[in-house]
Order: structure tokens, then sequence, then C-alpha cells
């Protein structure tokens, strides 16, 4: 199994290397974010262990590239920013795993892995239904090629919808997933964020994409 470490800390890439080979792994290393992202690209590597702050490129901004180009190699993230919105952002970029420094070399490996057990799975970052399509990395979404207004809930709950098309959604799936709140059976929030999504993703076609069940709750359908 070979693994490339992309580390700017000299004396943490080399500790981390040599731990890796001494457990059995083929390790290179690079110490920017353009070299990792070349050699990421070039090399069929089994996963790829990434810092946050590195120069020329970030290791987000390096992973937004891969998955942009949908290399689906394993990726462990390693920053010592651990704020949860900062793990948050890594997964939601396509990263397999989160590690915050600093760390024990023994849950490194034990986190390399569990993300090289898990098959191969090519990750889907633009969604689409019809002429419409989400682009969950760039947070853009387009019908008929024209790029819609949305605020940034208004593309959660599009996303949601998009990556569960044809089936239906209860409002309180809705409300748990998009809102992280427990069902309240007197709101009506999320009838007012599907009336918005209405306006910009239908308004003006013909052939309708946002279909409310009734009794059930709300699907994004694919045009027959």
């Amino acid at each position: 199994m070979r693994i490339l470490v992309v580390e700017d800390d000299p004396k943490l890439l080399e500790s981390v290397r040599k731990g890796l080979k001494e457990a059995g792994f083929g390790a290179d290393g690079a110490s920017d974010g353009r070299e990792g992202l070349e050699r990421a690209l070039e090399d069929d590597y089994d996963a790829l262990v990434l810092d946050v702050m590195l120069p020329g490129l970030s290791g987000l901004d390096v992973l937004r590239e891969l998955r942009k180009r949908r290399r689906a190699t394993p990726v462990l993230v390693l920053s010592a920013r651990s704020a949860v919105e900062d793990r948050v952002r890594g997964l939601d970029l396509g990263a397999d795993d989160y590690l915050a420094k600093p760390f024990s070399f023994a849950e490194l490996l034990a986190r390399l892995r569990a993300i090289t057990r898990r098959p191969a799975v090519e990750p889907q970052t633009v969604l689409s239904a019809g002429d419409l399509t989400v682009d969950t990395v760039r947070h853009e979404a387009r019908r008929g090629g024209q790029l819609l207004e949305l605020t940034p809930k208004e593309f959660s709950l599009l996303e949601y919808l998009a990556r569960r098309k044809g089936v239906v959604l209860t409002r309180a799936m809705i409300l748990d997933h998009v809102w992280d709140l427990d069902y309240d059976g007197g709101s009506n929030l999320v009838e007012v964020y599907v009336n918005y999504l209405r306006k910009k993703v239908d308004a003006g076609h013909e052939v309708k994409l946002i279909h409310t069940v009734r009794g059930a709750g709300y699907v994004l359908r694919e045009p027959s």
C-alpha cells in the first residue's frame, strides 16, 4: 500500500513517512500544496495524508481540486485547527476522515487502515435532475444553465432534495437534516422554504421538479 504525505513541517513529514515505512507502507512526501496535488494526480496512491495549512495551495484547495477531477483516493486531513466548522468543511469537500494535531501515530495508522478498507466510490459532487444541476463543491445551482441565486439555507434544502431525488421527504426529515431541529407540528418553516425554492427553481419553467405529496412531504422528481 502506497501513501502520499503532504506536510510542510519537515520534521513531522519525515517522522510520519518513517513510521509508515516501519508499518509496512510505501510512503512518499510533498512539502507544499502544488507539489502534493501534482503527485496525487500523476500517481495511483492508496491514500493521502493531507495537512490543511500548506504553502502554494492549502490542503482544502488540494482536496477540492482532487474531487473536482473525480479522483476518489481516500484522504485523511491533518490540521491544528480542530474547531467543528473546520472539520465539517473538510468532510464536506470530500475528506474521508479528519485528525487534529497533535495526534498519536497509532491513531493515524488506525484511521488510514479504516479509510483504505472502504470500497472506492467515485465522489458525486454534481447532482442533477433534468436540466437542474447542483454543484456541492462550488455551492452553485443552475436550471437550464442559468445560475440560481440561493441563500445558504435554500441551497442546503435543494441539495438534500437532490441527493434523495425521487424519495418523498417528510417535514420532520427536512427539519432534522437541514435545520437540525425536532419536528414541531405547528411550524411552517419547511413550507416557507419550499415555496422560496419553487419560485427560484420552477418559476418560468413548464416542467416542475419540486412536488408536494399530500399528507407525506416533498420530492424532487426527474421529468417524465
